[in-house]
């Protein structure tokens, strides 16, 4: 993996890739501080046509992994802890009009969360429905294959089943005969929602603790608390400001996941945007990311999910998709393990992480990792390639080739076994 304490060339090559810096990005689309809340189709979108295959090579398989698409907040209390601490300084008397303002926006939009906690929205239903619509465009090869085996399997929640009914509605739609498996259950989870274990969970037990150093820093409650409360000795004796603000600053990001007129980000101010964003950049990075603090490991959660990808890739012998469903928390560290572009760069100066690593650039809502085999065309000679798209954006791979963005899939599959490998013998 990549190491950085001021710059590295990887990060170089991310700037420019980009040309505007996160502070730059942030500004004119403030959508990207939701982190993994963005709205997939508010992300920044791919700039240029996908490389055309190789002279004499066809695409012949998909192997992916997505996010379900965007939803309600999991926790009751995202929603009803701000409106209960907003009801209570009302009944005292202590909110400015802004404050009372805020609390009417949030109880009109209290009745839509009613018993749809964690559920796939409509927006996140709509995002599916066009990255499955896209895949069938540009892979034709595949998707429009007569009887095309596709393999779709979920995580056992529902806003990843619906994720992956959307998609398959769309395959189904471009090719009648397409034959499809689906399948949720149990039995999956060891590699479609790994849960922490060995050495992973050990190192981010500890990196729990590290994150709240960041979050703390960069929450600068003093103005909001101002802005919505005429006393701001009731705020000091009953509530934590910094907890608040992430509170409400969580679901201003959200309610880009509906469609609807109530926002919440004029609460912010641009430096406490960027703010909240950094120190959740920052979070996600030590929590799920190749971080030096947590000691590189913790890409390694997604190594049974890596494993499957190859092993699965190793039946395939005929024109077919393997389509796999689930979560931010499998994604983003898979991007990682992976090495896609810089998505392993290590950064020891976390304050300048902004610089180098950019969380909405990986896992917005419905994020996807989608490798693409490619085949000699009948009568032709060679080696089996592979390209990856990260959120459908062709990346760099960590594996020499001249034919860029296309890869040996036999020199990828080497390098990836190697690194499972020499993990696994640190964790025994």
């Amino acid at each position: 993996m990549k190491k950085v304490v001021i710059l590295c060339l990887s990060a170089v090559y991310a700037l420019g890739l980009y040309a505007q810096t996160a502070r730059e990005e942030i500004k004119a689309n403030k959508y990207l501080s939701g982190s993994q809340y963005l709205d997939y189709d508010r992300r920044i979108l791919p700039d240029k046509a996908l490389t055309p295959a190789p002279k004499g090579y066809e695409p012949y398989y998909m192997s992916h992994y997505g996010r379900h698409g965007s939803r309600w907040l999991i926790s009751d209390n995202s929603y009803t802890g701000p409106r209960d601490v907003l009801r209570e300084a009302k009944d005292q008397g202590k909110l400015t009009p802004l404050g009372e303002e805020t609390l009417r926006k949030i109880e009109a939009f209290e009745p839509t969360s009613v018993k749809r906690l964690g559920d796939l929205s409509t927006v996140g239903e709509r995002q599916h429905h066009g990255i499955g619509k896209r895949m069938t465009e540009n892979f034709p090869e595949i998707f429009k294959a007569k009887n095309v085996a596709i393999d779709a399997r979920s995580t056992v929640v529902n806003r990843c089943i619906l994720s992956m009914i959307a998609e398959c509605e769309e395959f189904a739609a471009a090719n009648p005969t397409a034959r499809f498996h689906n399948d949720v259950s149990e039995s999956l989870q060891y590699y479609l929602n790994q849960p922490w274990d060995g050495l992973v969970k050990n190192t981010g037990t500890d990196g729990k603790l590290m994150r709240g150093t960041w979050r703390d820093k960069y929450t600068h409650p003093e103005r909001l608390m101002k802005a919505l409360f005429s006393d701001q000795q009731w705020v000091f004796n009953n509530l934590r400001a910094s907890s608040f603000m992430r509170s409400l600053f969580e679901i201003a990001t959200n309610m880009q996941s509906h469609d609807t007129d109530i926002e919440l980000f004029s609460l912010f101010t641009e430096e406490e945007i960027y703010d909240l964003w950094k120190q959740s950049n920052i979070g996600w990075y030590i929590a799920y990311g190749p971080a030096p603090l947590t000691k590189g490991v913790m890409p390694f959660s997604q190594r049974n999910l890596l494993k499957n990808i190859i092993e699965t890739a190793d039946t395939v012998t005929q024109t077919q998709a393997t389509l796999r469903f689930g979560h931010e928390v499998c994604v983003m560290p898979l991007a990682c393990l992976l090495e896609l572009d810089n998505c392993a760069v290590q950064v020891e100066d976390l304050d300048n992480l902004d610089q180098y690593w950019q969380n909405y650039k990986i896992f917005p809502m419905a994020c996807n990792i989608q490798l693409i085999f490619y085949r000699p065309k009948k009568g032709k000679a060679g080696d089996i390639l592979v390209k990856a798209l990260l959120n459908e954006r062709e990346v760099k791979m960590p594996v020499s080739t001249d034919k860029y963005p296309y890869y040996k899939w036999s020199d990828l599959r080497q390098y990836y076994l190697d690194k499972l490998a020499k993990f696994d013998e640190m964790n025994k």
